[in-house]
């Protein structure tokens, strides 16, 4: 691949169900970078992954505001991008941006740069969607644990259709079916929300959605092989 490139990563992807670190996983995929040239900018997002979940799942125990369970999430996502900062080493820029000003002071030192979250009320996805808008990417990846988008929830009904294509107006179906409210709550894991596709409707970024449980399907995409599986979203 070559161009800008921003690419989200689920903190599920960096955790076992057990908590655990991935550092192998974590390992492997920044091996992936370090051995392949790029001629632009690559600006990785983290998610908070399960850890971010039992945070915010104790501050709502505790009668915390949404607010306030978004700022842990975002520490959180924060600390997940420093793991792959310290992985990375001198691959990456040292520091993690917590805004867009950061940001901007980053891309000058043409490394790889590596985020969380920015601010309450804003998913990962959507930060790195708004990301991606800034710098013009040339493309915009989201690597999950399932292998792109499907009709109905994958984890929760064996009859799912993975969707190779769709348009805008088909994943803001898919949005409104998948919950009650079209804004995901703080911790809460979708893949897109409405924030998400409201600035990917304007900016029209080459967007797609793979899994990075098995990261060879991600070579290949990156290497621009044709045969691989996720969901790409057009305009059309």
């Amino acid at each position: 691949m070559k161009g800008n490139i921003v690419i989200k990563i689920g903190g599920s992807l960096l955790f076992t169900k057990d908590n655990e670190i991935k550092s192998s996983k974590i390992a492997e995929f920044c091996n992936i970078f370090k051995t392949r040239k790029n001629n632009g900018n690559i600006i990785i997002v983290c998610g908070g992954g399960l850890p971010a979940r039992r945070y915010i799942n104790s501050v709502r125990f505790f009668n915390g505001s949404e607010a306030l369970c978004d700022t842990f999430g975002i520490e959180i996502s924060r600390i997940n991008a420093k793991l792959l900062i310290a992985c990375f080493q001198d691959y990456a820029y040292p520091q993690v941006p917590k805004t867009i000003e950061e940001l901007s002071v980053a891309l000058l030192f043409n490394k790889i740069i590596v985020m969380g979250g920015l601010q309450p009320g804003q998913s990962t996805t959507s930060v790195a969607l708004e990301v991606a808008e800034l710098i013009q990417a040339d493309k915009f990846l989201v690597l999950t644990d399932v292998e792109g988008i499907y009709d109905k929830d994958p984890k929760k009904f064996n009859d799912a259709q993975l969707l190779k294509k769709i348009n805008y107006d088909q994943l803001q179906e898919i949005i409104l079916d998948l919950g009650e409210d079209d804004q995901a709550a703080a911790g809460e894991y979708r893949i897109f929300d409405a924030v998400s596709l409201q600035i990917l409707k304007r900016s029209e970024i080459n967007t797609t959605i793979m899994s990075g449980t098995n990261l060879n399907n991600f070579i290949k995409f990156w290497d621009g092989e044709k045969s691989t599986t996720g969901t790409e979203i057009s305009k059309e």
